[in-house]
């Protein structure tokens, strides 16, 4: 499909709005399926580390 502008393409033939929130929530939802197990990581790692260090205080 070829598009006369820019705004014809942003539009899409009226159906813009859909077709770039669904891109958008797309793209939305990659990033925290990306970004969510990172911070999980990170708090885990922080929870062991300071359970080995209070356990080593104990022994």
């Amino acid at each position: 499909m070829a598009f006369n502008s820019f705004a014809e393409f942003l539009n899409m033939g009226g159906h813009g709005l859909y077709v770039w929130l669904s891109y958008g929530l797309g793209l939305i939802t990659i990033a925290l399926c990306i970004y969510v197990p990172i911070v999980q990581g990170r708090e885990v790692r922080k929870s062991l580390r300071r359970r080995i260090l209070r356990e080593e205080g104990k022994a």
